[in-house]
């Protein structure tokens, strides 16, 4: 780690307190408040470690990872991420449909990943609920969701369902969110490696 970035984290663990959160919890917080200079995301962000592990073994599998937006893909540098926006068809799937060009990326993205892939939405709480719609029918079996959709409109309601869809998932309880938190989560999964006393 470069001497910047340590002091970074020292100065944050000694401006919040990170210690109660299970280790792969713990490593998506910082990073997040990292990302962020803001501790009030520890209050903020809900995850399930088991989702986690989960999720980083099929990373590590190099599982595909799918995000909804080109920002959020363009904040992980360690790996591929495929967008759903960028897939052919995708403007002639929303017209035909009745979608979000972001939703309709989903659909399409599902079609071809759907199983045991890393999803990632930081934008649009309308490719959110169309993830749960395809994973309520049977249409697609995420590894893990990182659902973080950002906004005043659909936002809380989008992550309120996958909390309650039961599927492996991390969220925010608030409107916040975006492509910076989902990148975050994602990068603290992929860089994460157990040490004694601590997580980095």
């Amino acid at each position: 780690m470069h001497p910047i970035e340590t002091e970074s984290y020292r100065i944050m663990r000694s401006r919040a307190d990170f210690a109660h959160f299970p280790p792969l919890t713990r490593a998506v917080v910082e990073r997040v408040v990292h990302t962020t200079a803001d501790p009030s995301w520890t209050g903020e962000v809900v995850a399930d470690e088991t989702a986690l592990q989960r999720g980083r073994s099929a990373l590590l599998a190099d599982a595909p990872l799918i995000s909804d937006v080109r920002m959020l893909a363009a904040g992980v540098t360690a790996r591929p991420v495929e967008i759903g926006l960028d897939l052919p068809g995708v403007t002639e799937a929303a017209e035909a449909e009745g979608l979000t060009r972001s939703a309709a990326g989903i659909r399409l993205a599902a079609e071809r990943y759907p199983a045991n892939a890393v999803w990632a939405v930081g934008n649009a709480p309308t490719a959110l609920m169309e993830l749960l719609r395809l994973a309520e029918a049977g249409d697609v079996e995420p590894a893990l969701i990182i659902g973080v959709p950002v906004g005043f409109v659909g936002a809380v309601d989008s992550k309120a369902a996958l909390r309650r869809s039961g599927l492996p998932a991390v969220s925010t309880l608030t409107e916040r969110g975006g492509a910076a938190i989902a990148a975050a989560a994602i990068n603290a999964l992929l860089y994460w490696a157990e040490e004694p006393g601590g997580n980095r």
